[in-house]
């Protein structure tokens, strides 16, 4: 939808009479003198302290693309291009720490740039000076409004995915033995969170044909009455896919939280520790522990 929107806004302004022309006078101007302009934008650029996490190479690169990308969408009146680069450009330096307000500034120094420049080239003729920043500002807003939504939705991309990564890394499902995996909490459950950690043990439950899973919530140091609902949910789920769970760790607050929703502790396999959750899992799964020493005893001769 958006894309139809700019495209729209791309022919409405083609169509205003005499912009046609007159932008193209303006992109003729701009490519005569490119190299000037690209390198007063870089220094700009420098001045204003953006992009500090690149080099003066890198930025001059950058400016230089980012130069003909713009005036390629002036010229054409369509963004794909831009758009394409925009995205390109954002996924290479936001991992490199670039904030959304040097994105936008930097696209502000350009406009501001060639608009000095056109002051210059058309100061003697006030009247045309006027038509063609008539005809070149709602273009250059329309072609900042992209790149600054392209660096944004970019940014929130990675945010999501730096988030997805964490919490993945913050509830891992861990397989000790054939049959058996452990599902360690630590810290804060929220909602989000706890529907994740159903959804990483049931993808283990099927991958690994587990037949015991032992949650240890020794970490977990409050629990509200929907994330106790929800954990009583995951044993039921996971009950229902074959396997028994075993809840270690659990304090006396969520043991109270969990007797006033109504929860049957009875019905719930809940071992103290996590030693003691292991020892009972492995004798559901029929493995008897015994000492090196007794094992080299019970060997004939």
């Amino acid at each position: 939808m958006r894309k139809n929107t700019e495209q729209s806004m791309a022919r409405s302004s083609s169509m205003t009479p005499g912009s046609g022309h007159l932008l193209s006078e303006l992109v003729s101007h701009l490519r005569e003198n490119s190299v000037m302009l690209r390198e007063e934008w870089a220094r700009r650029i420098t001045e204003a302290e953006l992009l500090m996490a690149m080099s003066q190479e890198e930025i001059f690169a950058e400016a230089t693309s980012v130069y003909d990308n713009y005036v390629e969408a002036l010229e054409t009146g369509t963004l794909e291009a831009l758009q394409a680069y925009a995205r390109n450009l954002s996924e290479r330096i936001i991992p490199r720490g670039v904030e959304t307000h040097e994105v936008v500034g930097i696209v502000l120094l350009l406009r501001d740039v060639l608009a000095r420049s056109l002051f210059a080239k058309y100061q003697g003729d006030f009247d045309k000076l006027n038509r063609i920043l008539d005809a070149y500002e709602p273009a250059a807003n329309r072609i900042a409004i992209t790149v600054a939504v392209g660096f944004v939705e970019q940014r929130e991309r990675t945010i999501r995915e730096q988030q997805e990564a964490i919490r993945e890394l913050s509830t891992p499902v861990l397989q000790v033995r054939e049959r058996l995996l452990i599902l360690p909490i630590i810290g804060l459950i929220d909602p989000h969170r706890a529907r994740q950690l159903t959804e990483q043990l049931l993808r283990g439950i099927r991958t690994n044909r587990a037949k015991v899973v032992v949650i240890d919530i020794t970490g977990v140091a409050a629990m509200d009455s929907h994330v106790a609902n929800h954990l009583v949910l995951t044993v039921e789920a996971s009950r229902l896919l074959g396997a028994t769970v075993i809840v270690t760790g659990l304090s006396p607050e969520i043991s109270q939280t969990l007797v006033n929703i109504g929860v049957d502790l009875s019905k719930m396999n809940t071992v103290g520790d996590l030693q003691g959750g292991i020892e009972e899992a492995e004798r559901l799964l029929g493995y008897r522990v015994v000492s090196i020493r007794d094992a080299v005893a019970a060997q004939p001769g």
